[in-house]
């Protein structure tokens, strides 16, 4: 499962800081973990989008 899969899930199922997350989000994208497309999907989940 990659980094993107695994943290939309954990994500999807509210496990999770939001300033934490926010900051792994940014370190996954700077290590190149996740695409920014996925990134930025990612933190609209967190932001409360679909």
């Amino acid at each position: 499962m990659s980094t993107y899969e695994s943290t939309k899930i954990l994500i999807q199922n509210g496990n999770y800081e939001n300033q934490s997350i926010m900051k792994k989000l940014d370190i996954f994208l700077n290590l190149d973990r996740i695409t920014l497309e996925q990134y930025q999907e990612l933190v609209n989940l967190v932001n409360g989008g679909n």
